[in-house]
């Protein structure tokens, strides 16, 4: 299941949901089947990965970064087929509950259709997008704007198109594609010939300087203005400890980084989200 990276999952949902909070129709029980549910993708997610990876023979004896379960014998095709399974109708019921208990639309539920298609089509199917290079693409779409964007609509009803809204949905999402970005560096060597990420297209070098784009955009997306930067500046000492990291190391070495990132990202959405939320139902600067 990945427990590591789990967190980045609930980045954008914790971000967006606690800014729904501060809603007059926000609905906060309505967040725990949102954290359900998008734990479920995440894991969705992982369990596909691994198995379309061990298809493709992408986890083969070269792969740089930790065995998984398949990779070892732990699992076969079928069992994991049988989990995959599993969590498919655990985002359905999560997610069905979700809208029922919140009172949104229906056709929220085909935004949750759209996520399990994308959890299940990164590496497995006849044309997995991840191997075309369009990982990047749907883990920002997926991880910073409907995650952030989504989360604040179920909880509070409405969707203002305001940059304290957009800009951290457009951050998690920077962030969540540099972790991907990070993990395809990491995984060049075994990868070639078998599928095109980013940095194969482009070579490391440039791989790196897009990973330090990534990065440093996405973390100012969240310090617009000068409550966000006071209190949101606390966690650039680890978004710097990462990108140095990025530039020294190559391969697994390369591996540390991950959750260093990870757990970076998910803070700072927190903190974002809590001060947001102080200034919006406080009736006395936050000072």
């Amino acid at each position: 299941m990945r427990l590591r990276t789990l967190p980045l999952s609930l980045a954008g949902v914790v971000c967006g949901g606690v800014m729904g909070y501060a809603a007059p129709a926000c609905r906060p029980w309505t967040h725990l089947f949102l954290v359900l549910t998008t734990v479920s993708l995440q894991v969705l997610t992982n369990l596909s990965n691994e198995l379309g990876d061990h298809l493709s023979g992408v986890d083969g004896e070269g792969r740089e970064g930790p065995n998984y379960s398949m990779t070892d014998g732990g699992l076969t095709v079928r069992q994991m087929w049988g989990a995959i399974n599993g969590m498919v109708v655990a985002c359905c019921v999560f997610g069905l509950l979700m809208v029922l208990l919140s009172g949104c639309p229906w056709w929220v539920l085909l935004l949750g259709a759209a996520a399990i298609w994308a959890a299940t089509h990164y590496t497995l199917g006849k044309k997995p997008y991840g191997y075309i290079g369009l990982g990047d693409l749907f883990v920002f779409i997926f991880f910073g704007l409907v995650s952030v964007l989504g989360s604040y609509f179920v909880i509070a009803h409405t969707l203002p198109f305001k940059i304290w809204l957009w800009a951290p949905a457009v951050g998690v999402g920077l962030l969540s594609v540099a972790v991907l970005n990070v993990n395809n560096i990491r995984d060049m060597q075994s990868d070639e010939g078998i599928r095109k990420t980013i940095p194969l297209r482009i070579g490391a070098i440039p791989a790196k300087i897009y990973q330090t784009l990534l990065v440093v955009f996405g973390v100012a997306c969240f310090m617009w203005n000068e409550e966000h930067l006071a209190f949101c500046a606390i966690t650039i000492p680890f978004f710097v400890w990462h990108i140095i990291g990025v530039w020294r190391r190559n391969g697994k070495r390369l591996d540390p980084m991950l959750p260093l990132l990870v757990i970076s990202t998910f803070v700072l959405a927190l903190i974002y989200g809590e001060v947001y939320q102080i200034e919006a139902t406080c009736p006395y600067p936050i000072w």
